[in-house]
């Protein structure tokens, strides 16, 4: 085994965001890894002769390029976040790989990672959280993973159409396109992965499904990613009927937001009925997320820990 490991960052301003104020990242990588760094020119090595380390190492520094060329305005900030989450020896496992998209899709928070370790273990994954804690994107991330490594035959998106009142007709176009505007935020998310022209053609060979909540009565999924969005705006009775829609060798991925439920005051959210009825059953993953999670911009994060300390709610 090589006693070193040595990566080249050829862009000068990104290895000068990696490294940090007098190299204070780099220290903190260091006391992560428990092994020194040398920074010589444009390269970055650990000498050291533990693969585990040396994995990791690239692993991290990886890790922190991709959160700088994605826009990170503090590195210190991010480095901390990626530290934040333990470090497996098993690298694959804490990222999503999707073959054929821009780059990896990491956990941002310890709640994350666990969240893709629990989506991985269990055929049913119900997770509550607030708006821009990752539920959403890292279930279809997961999902897109599945689907293109051939585990999966396709993905079914759906969601309760609360505001058209479950009643679509009016709408101009087909069933597709009445549907559209209400699952484009599940479309947003898979084209940060994904380029949309990929997307695209997923939808269209149907590898890629949308089915309004309202209308999946009576269908069976076998071999499919099924993703309910929203998930807090859906009844109890539409929960049920959503659970039973499981085929063979199917999974589920279930994400919503309590603080956010739209449905009338005498209607009861069946997510928040599914999240009591279903812990009980171990084979079912139950994940919650809080404001700590959340990863848009850091002002989304005050805003979430502002009503979360809402003493009036409370």
């Amino acid at each position: 085994m090589d006693s070193s490991c040595t990566i080249v960052v050829s862009d000068a301003d990104i290895l000068a965001k990696l490294c940090g104020t007098n190299d204070s990242n780099l220290k903190l990588i260091e006391e992560s890894l428990g092994a020194e760094i040398f920074a010589r020119g444009n390269e970055l090595s650990v000498e050291n002769q533990d693969p585990d380390i040396q994995r990791r190492f690239k692993f991290i520094v990886d890790r922190i390029i991709d959160e700088i060329e994605d826009g990170a305005a503090d590195s210190e900030e991010a480095v901390a976040s990626i530290l934040n989450v333990p470090l497996r020896a098993d690298t694959d496992a804490a990222s999503i790989v999707v073959p054929g998209a821009f780059r990896r899709v990491y956990p941002k928070t310890q709640n994350q990672a666990d969240y893709i370790d629990l989506m991985r273990k269990r055929e049913m994954v119900l997770c509550e959280g607030p708006a821009g804690s990752g539920k959403t994107f890292l279930a279809v991330a997961e999902a897109l993973r599945l689907v293109l490594t051939k585990q999966y035959r396709g993905i079914v998106l759906t969601r309760p159409v609360v505001e058209a009142g479950e009643s679509l007709g009016y709408l101009p176009g087909d069933l597709e396109q009445k549907t559209a505007p209400y699952l484009r935020a599940l479309y947003d998310s898979m084209e940060m992965i994904l380029p949309r022209e990929a997307v695209s053609r997923l939808a269209e060979s149907r590898i890629i499904e949308t089915a309004p909540l309202a209308y999946m009565r009576g269908r069976t999924f076998c071999d499919k990613i099924l993703i309910l969005d929203e998930a807090q705006n859906a009844s109890q009775e539409q929960m049920k009927m959503f659970l039973t829609r499981l085929g063979s060798g199917s999974k589920a991925f279930i994400t919503g937001d309590l603080t956010q439920v739209d449905l009338p005051a005498k209607i009861q959210s069946g997510f928040s009925q599914a999240l009591a009825l279903l812990s009980r059953v171990p084979e079912i993953g139950i994940m919650r997320m809080t404001g700590q999670d959340v990863s848009r911009n850091p002002l989304v994060k005050k805003i979430v820990k502002a009503y979360e300390n809402d003493p009036v709610k409370n």
